[in-house]
């Protein structure tokens, strides 16, 4: 169940989503799924995947940003669900990061996910809609040369529960999803990783979940487990 709108005819068309970084991975498997529920999805990506309703966007500019929602809202006059997936993967050392780089990366895994809730918002209130924000473990499991990539994502779980706060009132849901290790990558069969296909599947579930229900965060692990390299007692000293 999408939720309600005030648009009468609403009720005859599709529900509208919008996912970044449809490309491939996982945002290619959220696609994937929500089309399979019926809802007409949207790809904003930077680098172009051949899908029927694609929007080509540089996420690290606001106006292309604008641009890419007016484009999509001008074909189809709503919006039920937003999914912001895409993200710049850039890792070095405090010590080493390259100032351009990193203010590239926190554009793309943060300012634009603002920047994009924002311009959905008036949208997604008029459906009563759902704000998917995928997060990681990193965003509380921070790693060696990983500031650009965790903090972005720790930033994710202040703006869910802002947004849950704001926007409840309108009718709008948030859920942040913190997903551990996926196989993203083509040919990775590894049991210690999820599928693109399974963290799909959840991201489906909070969209298509009842309106009364608002799901806050929901984490996710494989469930497969590694043998650990430090067990026990010698876990608070491994940190």
């Amino acid at each position: 169940m999408y939720g309600t709108t005030d648009d009468p005819t609403a009720g005859r068309l599709p529900p509208v989503a919008i996912v970044t970084g449809g490309n491939r991975g996982t945002g290619h498997a959220i696609t994937a799924e929500l089309d399979q529920a019926g809802m007409e999805v949207w790809q904003l990506n930077r680098t172009p995947s051949g899908h029927p309703r694609e929007v080509a966007c540089d996420l690290s500019s606001t106006a292309a940003l604008d641009a890419a929602v007016d484009q999509v809202l001008e074909r189809t006059g709503r919006l039920d669900a937003l999914v912001t997936n895409a993200v710049d993967r850039y890792f070095a050392p405090v010590a080493e990061l390259d100032p351009e780089r990193w203010a590239a990366a926190l554009t793309v895994n943060l300012t634009s996910v603002v920047t994009l809730v924002r311009r959905a918002l008036p949208m997604l209130r008029r459906s009563r809609g759902t704000i998917v924000l995928m997060g990681s473990h990193a965003g509380s499991r921070f790693f060696e040369g990983g500031l650009a990539y965790c903090a972005p994502k720790a930033a994710l779980k202040a703006l869910s529960e802002v947004l849950l706060l704001e926007e409840r009132p309108h009718g709008v849901r948030t859920s942040l999803v913190s997903p551990g290790a996926i196989a993203n990558e083509d040919g990775d069969t590894s049991s210690l990783k999820m599928t693109t296909r399974s963290v799909a599947r959840v991201v489906r579930e909070l969209i298509t979940n009842p309106p009364d229900v608002a799901v806050g965060e929901i984490e996710l692990r494989p469930a497969g487990l590694a043998p650990p390299v430090v067990s026990g007692l010698d876990r608070l000293q491994s940190v």
